[in-house]
């Protein structure tokens, strides 16, 4: 497998129906919005969903969800420790080969190499930090989002010996009626270089950013809801092109048609000519 040589900038078009692609914890769990109105889809959560992805996709991932643990380990540091050759390395302490920890750590996780990773647990001497050559911006919705807010009960109380329905039987439910998202990223070819990040990942990545919400589905978003309408892959031809990140995601314009769109076919997408010609894979 060949290291990636070629710099590549990404960006995904999401469209959000009734549900609730992302929501905020320190405000009931509403979906994020900005003071102006536009919803956010954080970086967090979008790299939260490609790690399931290419996890579905027979992909070793090293920060794993607990419901989708697939190696028996309950913690980020049994995961580590139950690698012999990274723990072999790791526990000479302060004489332990750093490079060598994360070039161990890289071969064996796909996000590590990816993303990146700080290695740094309680009782370890040594902390190992790597830089990832992918990086992922938040998503923010091209106009503003209309969250709705709609109060729910249970038909059944949570504890028995309690006469009437008690206060735990209410709840609240938060939606995006409809948003559109535009997920932008990047991959850095001297950063692949470090990371051992190849060519062939970066296709693994594309299919996992293609197929984002496969295998996702919850209350909050419902089988769906949430879909990846249009993918842009700019493969420029070397590793450090003369067009920058900025004036690539700067050539894609999406603006729209109607006062309240309700569709991505509500959009009007422009985007402007640049010296590397994109990849464009439309899903809908």
């Amino acid at each position: 497998m060949s290291i990636l040589q070629n710099k590549i900038d990404f960006a995904a078009i999401v469209s959000v129906t009734r549900a609730n692609i992302n929501g905020d914890p320190l405000n009931g769990n509403r979906p994020r919005e900005d003071y102006d109105g536009h919803g956010i889809f954080s970086d967090v959560a979008v790299k939260r969903k490609l790690r399931n992805r290419l996890q579905d996709l027979g992909e070793c991932i090293f920060v794993q969800s607990d419901d989708r643990s697939n190696d028996g380990y309950k913690s980020l540091k049994d995961r580590a420790d139950g690698y012999e050759e990274f723990k072999a390395e790791m526990g000479k302490g302060k004489k332990a080969d750093r490079d060598k920890c994360m070039q161990i750590a890289c071969r064996k996780w796909f996000d590590v190499r990816a993303f990146g990773q700080v290695f740094a647990f309680k009782g370890d001497e040594v902390s190992v930090g790597v830089r990832g050559p992918v990086s992922v911006q938040q998503a923010v919705s091209v106009s503003p989002i209309d969250i709705v807010d709609m109060q729910i009960t249970k038909s059944v109380n949570s504890e028995a010996g309690k006469s009437g329905k008690s206060s735990d039987t209410m709840g609240m439910k938060h939606y995006v009626n409809f948003g559109l998202y535009v997920i932008r990223g990047s991959i850095n070819c001297q950063l692949a270089e470090k990371t051992g990040f190849t060519h062939e990942d970066a296709e693994k990545f594309k299919e996992a950013l293609r197929t984002l919400f496969e295998n996702d589905a919850s209350s909050a978003r419902p089988e769906g809801s949430c879909e990846v309408c249009r993918v842009y892959w700019w493969e420029h031809g070397e590793k450090t092109p003369r067009e920058t990140s900025a004036m690539i995601h700067r050539a894609l314009h999406i603006t729209p048609k109607k006062d309240v769109p309700q569709a991505f076919n509500d959009y009007e997408i422009d985007l402007k000519p640049t010296e590397c010609v994109p990849e464009i894979i439309d899903l809908v």
